[in-house]
């Protein structure tokens, strides 16, 4: 009998044993899996360069430079061999990247508090990107990995520094793929011809991609002559060698607007990296349009391009299966977050973002917008860019998504592509200054820029917007910081100080918008007290809800609150 027991034992143990063995194999197998390597570079040399001081704010690293502007935001620009590119770019901005890197992932955990989800997440986005680099052009491949040998040891529990920065510009798509975070919903436009004021070709966007205050802080405008291609200008952040807003010395400008995506199986080529190719190698329209059908992503999008030898401008719409060009019908463009081109008229998963997402409601107000300010000039493309009212010029809330100007805007950019002329808006948002750029001298003796000659137009930057002094500025700014307790105090289910008094207060600050009173609902039904609660939800469902599926959440807690009632 004790002959047996041992047996059985010690087969037990030989079980346990190889079922270890099958999971250490599989997982071996699986970091395996998920690991890029960086590509291989035969020229390093590029390793031993120096950053020196020239003076505050103001650093040389080879035949690069960075310097931080009056306005506060940082102007680089970049030259050499892709990686002698990203090394510099690397070093310049260590600390930019530093703090790129921390805002994002702090956002990141606000988003997703949980521990063990982070953990599952970070993993599932490995297996997801373990091809990334298949799709990824092996010169942006060498820029970014010039840049992680400058990336932060503090993050390596997430990845190697490569494998971490080549994610990252996968973000947007990401980002907008998972689209109930919300986390993108951009804008833009382009006149030309009787519709501007000159008869050139001007083109304003918003990029409305949040990440939070911290993330939009250090906003970088790169300049940026590679050994290959175009020189050009983009506005990024540290780390980040795609484009998202930018303008080539050809006067070939490419903004991005996220449509909406299925969640995708597998990785393929970022958009911003596709923006980028285009920015880099592209002088026409039909140029742009070659590089993005040739291009696989996995993600659908919009990409604005105007260009100065076409002298207008036209929207390539992209999903992961199929590539359209949408032509003007006359001399301006509108582009929010649907497809419109005959292509995409059928197309189920555009159908649906057109009726449940705020674009088609943006994007009729954008038309409301240009048809009251034709013909366009600088001044009101601005305007336009930080119109914060809803149809008809109604006030639906400060931080709408059905507005132009949500006020959550990383940048705003306007181009005059045949004047090689750019302005880029300051903080806040896009209601500071938008200070302009002129890409000719810029691009004509990048030496003397960095010298010290001004390379702003002073005399052409706009003038910050009025709100900004105004009470309901003040409001708003209030309005976030009672958001951000409020949100604590649901999410805690604790109760408030004084609670009465300060959802008042809450509500007053920004009582238009359905957020107000939804947040006021959702802290009453978390007190259990289902009477008040329905009382700010039924209030927030008179307001304009940008969202279908944020107003049938407020359906179901309403109905939730009347199970309650009847309980009681």
């Amino acid at each position: 009998m004790q002959s047996k027991n041992r047996q059985r034992k010690y087969m037990a143990v030989r079980i346990l044993i190889i079922v270890a063995a099958i999971l250490l194999v599989l997982w071996a197998w699986f970091i395996i899996a998920i690991t890029i390597n960086p590509p291989s570079v035969s020229d390093r040399s590029a390793d031993t360069l120096k950053v020196s001081t020239i003076s505050k704010d103001f650093t040389r690293c080879g035949q690069s430079w960075l310097k931080k502007d009056t306005a506060g935001f940082w102007l680089m620009y970049l030259k050499g061999s892709p990686y002698e590119r990203g090394v510099a770019n690397g070093k310049l901005s260590q600390m930019l990247i530093y703090e790129q890197e921390k805002a994002f992932i702090g956002q990141i955990r606000k988003m997703i508090p949980s521990v063990f989800y982070l953990h599952f997440l970070k993993y599932f986005i490995y297996w997801f990107n373990r091809d990334l680099d298949a799709y990824i052009p092996l010169e942006y491949q060498k820029e970014i990995f010039g840049i992680s040998h400058s990336a932060s040891p503090d993050f390596s529990y997430i990845g190697s520094n490569y494998q971490r920065m080549l994610n990252y510009h996968s973000a947007h798509d990401i980002g907008h793929a998972l689209e109930q975070l919300s986390l993108v919903g951009c804008t833009s436009f382009g006149a030309w011809g009787t519709a501007s004021s000159d008869g050139s070709l001007i083109l304003g966007r918003n990029f409305d991609f949040f990440m939070g205050d911290e993330f939009a802080r250090n906003k970088i405008i790169c300049f940026e002559q590679p050994d290959s291609g175009y020189a050009f200008m983009m506005v990024t952040w540290g780390g980040m060698i795609g484009a998202v807003s930018g303008m080539n010395e050809q006067g070939l400008t490419v903004t991005i607007n996220a449509a909406r995506s299925a969640i995708p199986y597998s990785a393929r080529m970022p958009i911003s990296l596709l923006a980028r190719e285009i920015l880099q190698y592209a002088s026409t329209i039909s140029e742009a349009y070659a590089i993005a059908e040739g291009c696989h992503t996995f993600v659908s999008e919009s990409l604005l391009i105007g260009s100065a030898k076409d002298r207008r401008a036209e929207v390539i719409e992209k999903t992961p299966f199929k590539t359209a060009l949408r032509e003007p019908t006359g001399n301006t463009i509108l582009c929010a977050n649907h497809f419109q081109s005959s292509e995409f008229a059928r197309d189920s998963m555009n159908l649906m973002n057109i009726r449940e997402n705020a674009s088609l409601y943006r994007y009729k107000r954008l038309q409301q917008d240009i048809a009251g300010k034709l013909p366009l000039d600088v001044g009101k493309t601005a305007w336009i860019l930080r119109d914060r009212a809803g149809m008809n010029g109604v006030n639906i809330g400060m931080g709408n998504e059905k507005a132009m100007n949500q006020l959550i805007a990383h940048h705003s950019v306007i181009f005059k592509p045949e004047e090689k002329l750019v302005w880029v808006s300051t903080g806040p948002w896009q209601l500071g200054a938008y200070k302009c750029f002129d890409l000719k001298k810029i691009f004509h003796n990048f030496a003397a820029s960095e010298q010290g000659v001004n390379i702003e137009v002073k005399a052409k930057e706009i003038p910050p917007d009025i709100f900004l002094k105004s009470p309901g500025f003040r409001a708003f700014i209030e309005f976030r910081a009672m958001k951000r307790i409020l949100q604590e105090y649901i999410a805690k289910g604790m109760v408030l100080p004084d609670e009465r008094s300060f959802i008042a207060a809450f509500i007053h600050t920004n009582q238009e918008f359905y957020e107000s009173w939804f947040l006021a609902g959702e802290y009453f039904f978390r007190q259990k007290k289902p009477l008040e609660s329905r009382l700010y939800l039924y209030q927030a469902l008179k307001c304009e809800v940008p969202r279908w599926q944020e107003k049938q959440k407020i359906i179901r807690r309403i109905a939730e609150c009347n199970i309650r009632l009847k309980k009681n």
